[in-house]
């Protein structure tokens, strides 16, 4: 089979975007980053998608605040099926997905949150672990359902917290893990070793071939 063709959404700087052409390139993954369509028409995201000769897309995302239009949002769906994307992957892409896109993509949809899931979903998840006092965070990558950051967990890495820690400091070091296990991530993918199985992914040892994964 060919390398799993990934669609990346970002809205912002796009370091994981980053981290993951780099695997690609150096080979490291069977994966190849198809587009990456952004919410914001100078994200640097896209600038990033450009110098590696990916297509960049900017979609603007409609009216609403905090999500897509039902017309932008078809016009997301348009463009990663114009390159043939098997797999969504969300890198800093601050918009909610509706249920169609997520049902037409089942399975298909990961991301990457810099907390150890289940706790502390949602926006800065580094000041929440600050705030609440734990002695370890991390990143967890996870397929994407209808809710905040509550899909099946993929991967993980802890990240230990620091007394002195600032948010920007326990960040920096939860985003040298999201670089490593969503590439991690997207690689068992492309293998097909992936089950989703409830709640609970598991990995098979060997490979099955380049699929989408099951229904999360």
């Amino acid at each position: 089979m060919g390398r799993l063709r990934v669609g990346v959404l970002a809205s912002g700087r796009g370091s994981n975007l980053q981290a993951i052409i780099d695997s690609s390139l150096a080979g490291r993954i069977d994966v190849e980053v198809a587009v990456v369509v952004s919410d914001v028409a100078d994200a640097q995201a896209l600038e990033r998608a450009r110098s590696a000769g990916i297509p960049a897309v900017h979609v603007p995302p409609g009216r609403f605040r905090t999500k897509l239009t039902p017309e932008a949002e078809q016009r997301y769906t348009e463009v990663l099926e114009e390159h043939r994307v098997d797999v969504v992957a969300l890198a800093g892409f601050m918009r909610i997905l509706h249920d169609d896109f997520l049902e037409r993509y089942s399975g298909r949809v990961v991301n990457v949150h810099p907390a150890l899931l289940p706790s502390f979903p949602g926006l800065h998840g580094q000041k929440q672990a600050l705030d609440y006092g734990v002695k370890w965070s991390g990143a967890t990558v996870h397929f994407v359902d209808a809710g905040v950051d509550t899909g099946p967990i993929i991967l993980q890495a802890a990240v230990p917290v620091m007394d002195d820690d600032s948010e920007e400091t326990l960040a920096a070091r939860i985003l040298e893990q999201e670089h490593r296990i969503y590439a991690e991530a997207l690689q068992l993918i492309a293998e097909g070793r992936l089950k989703v199985d409830g709640r609970v992914v598991r990995t098979s040892e060997g490979a099955a071939g380049a699929t989408g994964g099951d229904d999360a």
